[in-house]
């Protein structure tokens, strides 16, 4: 496992208006092919198996054979609110490369909700190369901010801990990924075969890059351990 962070300088800011840093990992794969850890990337209904902090995920609608919008809510450690986003995602597989990326956007029908706070995607994404049957080079870039009162310094220093439990841990889930699928509609991957897509077509038009500045930084669950500390004084 590889890890880089490229640290912004104070005078500047990304498009958001944050401080993010951005995280860019490696990790050379040994024992799974890269088509099935883009496979395990793209299945949503496999995530259920694998992801213990996803509270709800689905698609939204299709805005090219390869290119979608869906939605992503997960679990955080108590007392910070659970986060949820809304991200564009494309994809491209050219001979032995896979790339999945995604950014967030507005949609008109699923606004921020009262019960979770939406963090925003800047830039997140997936490259990977294939080395033989049964090994690939894996890369995973993460520039995102969870939004609410969390401090940036915080957000940076949990993110180069965090990308790579992530890389790790969905390499796991692609060693039992062939395994599952193999029992649950082995032939259904709309994310190579676009025939399959059910999702309804959406115009692109309708959507709008989120930007962080545009949200509230603000955060319940510190509000309520501020009351806790007022009381218990």
């Amino acid at each position: 496992m590889q890890v880089w962070v490229e640290m912004l300088s104070p005078a500047i800011k990304t498009n958001n208006g944050s401080k993010i840093h951005k995280i860019k990992c490696k990790m050379t794969i040994k024992d799974v092919s890269a088509e099935t850890m883009y496979d395990v990337l793209h299945d949503g209904a496999y995530r259920k198996q694998w992801d213990p902090t996803m509270v709800e995920s689905f698609d939204i609608a299709r805005l090219s054979a390869n290119a979608d919008v869906g939605y992503f809510s997960w679990a955080c450690p108590k007392p910070i609110k659970n986060r949820d986003v809304v991200t564009l995602r494309s994809w491209l597989v050219k001979d032995d490369e896979y790339i999945i990326v995604n950014f967030s956007v507005k949609h008109p029908k699923y606004p921020p909700r009262s019960d979770l706070v939406r963090a925003i995607s800047i830039q997140t994404g997936y490259y990977i190369k294939s080395l033989g049957p049964n090994s690939c080079t894996f890369y995973y870039l993460s520039q995102a901010d969870p939004k609410g009162s969390l401090p940036k310094w915080m957000v940076n220093k949990a993110s180069q801990v965090l990308a790579p439990k992530v890389m790790r841990s969905v390499h796991a889930a692609g060693q039992n990924y062939p395994e599952w699928k193999r029992k649950n509609s082995p032939e259904q991957k709309p994310w190579l075969y676009p025939e399959q897509n059910s999702l309804p077509m959406m115009d692109p038009a309708e959507l709008s890059i989120q930007r962080g500045d545009s949200l509230e930084n603000i955060d319940e669950a510190y509000k309520t351990i501020a009351t806790d500390s007022e009381d218990s004084s």
